[in-house]
């Protein structure tokens, strides 16, 4: 991986890879596009971010350089140059952007490739200011990246790598037509000229077509099953009628036992700084309401929504990550994407309509390994996703309630036409849409590691996983960097000063 990369894994304290890592950077590596599925929380971050940040250290900026001095120079002014970064990676939200950014700058540290962030909802003249210091790889949201496109203050003509996180989610935000414009209507090098990246939790329909749109000759790789919960995340579902939700809500939080590794005992726990709640609303009014209603109960709480302003968010998000306030209410929109150590308990105090919400929403517990606990209400507002909450609770060899499993029998007689729900059907099983006219046969990585040709039906079960070897001694040696954009991080500095100072 290079010196850079080891040193700030070394300094991150990671000391293992998870099983997407394990398999997707070998993949990333050497040089193919990737359709990676993956549950949320599974460490998908690291999992491009080094290989691609290794990747720029050791090739350097090459035209991208020239191009940058070209354009001050043709300006006039060194501050107002067109900046073109080696790396783009796209995110739903300004949450997730931030998030990203932030381990790409931790992964960065003492080289000299400088990341950048501009998303929506900031001041888009400080985030060109920041531009305009420099950029190597930028994150991005699609509307914010849109408008600085525009602006002709980015350019993508020598743009390496692509990656689009949380691809599904982008979709369901309805941002295509701002992605597929960035991609194919802009001077971005088309695919088999750039690597693509592509991560999903789910592999609906709609992220089919886009992976064989973008991704040219590309791996599928499955990490776990697709649309899926994680083991590691103890799942309770409880029925409490709509008026009782509050007081019930209050003895959840006086008594609830977070799961622990065997051999420790369990006792009621808390939230606090180690041990975080995050309960969702379905909606801005009721996030404001029950906050209030917390605060006088005695609680520190602070909460966050789509109506609030970036850096009330920003505030409330802080105060949550650094426990001066341990419960944070969010809507659904809000927090999407979000990755908060020490999430030991997601409450759904009001259940999605969407099976996949559900999925995203406990996915903020028991991430990279760590156990959660995941708490839902449900009552008879929640029928419509009766059959699909067992189908996750079975899958997930989670306790299910004997009136749950009355529940989805009834509904399933009363309603025998009604199909899975829309964005949930495209898990394993499902009709592979990638071998349409427009876009040949991708290869997919099987559970047990082999390769076969894309096509047929589905992805059969269980694991995932890029083969055997590949992964291993990811965190011993990868060899020297000799300089590159980490010259003056050794003595090894005999590389070469991409810079030209």
């Amino acid at each position: 991986m290079g010196e850079i990369i080891m040193a700030n894994i070394a300094m991150s304290r990671y000391d293992h890879p998870t099983p997407v890592q394990k398999h997707a950077i070998p993949i990333i590596k050497s040089k193919r596009d990737l359709m990676a599925c993956a549950q949320t929380g599974s460490g998908k971050t690291a999992a491009f971010l080094l290989p691609v940040l290794s990747q720029i250290y050791s090739e350097g900026p090459g035209e991208a350089l020239a191009a940058s001095k070209n354009g001050a120079q043709d300006s006039g002014r060194y501050g107002r140059r067109k900046q073109y970064p080696l790396a783009m990676i796209l995110a739903p939200t300004r949450e997730l952007a931030s998030q990203i950014y932030d381990e790409a700058r931790k992964f960065a540290y003492r080289s000299r490739v400088r990341c950048c962030v501009v998303y929506g909802g900031a001041d888009i003249g400080q985030q060109i200011r920041e531009l305009e210091r420099g950029c190597h790889l930028v994150v991005a949201t699609p509307g914010r990246l849109v408008d600085m496109l525009e602006r002709g203050k980015i350019g993508l003509d020598y743009c390496s790598f692509l990656v689009l996180d949380e691809a599904d989610r982008m979709l369901d935000m309805g941002f295509e037509p701002q992605i597929r414009r960035i991609v194919e209507q802009d001077t971005m090098p088309p695919k088999g000229i750039r690597q693509t990246m592509m991560f999903s939790a789910t592999f609906p329909k709609e992220i089919q077509i886009l992976a064989r749109d973008f991704l040219e000759d590309y791996i599928f790789l499955a990490v776990g099953r697709v649309g899926s919960t994680s083991e590691n995340i103890t799942q309770k579902v409880v029925w409490v009628e709509e008026n009782d939700k509050r007081s019930f809500l209050l003895d959840l939080l006086n008594a609830t036992v977070i799961p622990t590794d065997e051999n420790v005992p369990e006792v009621p726990e808390k939230p606090g700084k180690e041990s975080l709640t995050l309960v969702f609303v379905e909606t801005k009014k009721g996030a404001d309401a029950l906050e209030d209603f917390l605060y006088h109960e005695g609680y520190s709480c602070t909460s966050i929504h789509g109506d609030r302003s970036q850096r009330d968010r920003e505030e409330a998000l802080a105060q949550f990550r650094s426990g001066r306030c341990p419960i944070l209410v969010a809507t659904a929109v809000a927090a999407r994407g979000l990755d908060i150590s020490n999430v030991k308990h997601v409450i759904n105090f009001d259940l999605p309509s969407d099976i996949e919400e559900y999925v995203h929403r406990i996915g903020r517990t028991g991430r990279v390994g760590n156990l959660g606990l995941a708490t839902s209400f449900f009552n008879d507002k929640n029928s419509n996703i009766t059959k699909d909450l067992l189908d996750i609770l079975v899958e997930a060899k989670q306790e299910v309630p004997s009136w749950l499993e009355s529940l989805a029998y009834e509904h399933q007689h009363k309603s025998t036409t009604r199909g899975r729900s829309k964005r949930f059907s495209g898990g394993f099983g499902a009709r592979d849409y990638r071998q349409t006219p427009g876009g040949g046969p991708s290869n997919f990585t099987t559970p047990r590691g082999g390769r076969s040709a894309g096509g047929g039906r589905g992805f059969g079960g269980g694991g995932g996983g890029f083969g055997g070897g590949g992964g291993g001694g990811f965190y011993g040696g990868g060899g020297g960097n000799d300089g590159g954009y980490g010259g003056s991080y050794s003595n090894s500095g005999s590389g070469t000063d991409w810079w030209g100072n």
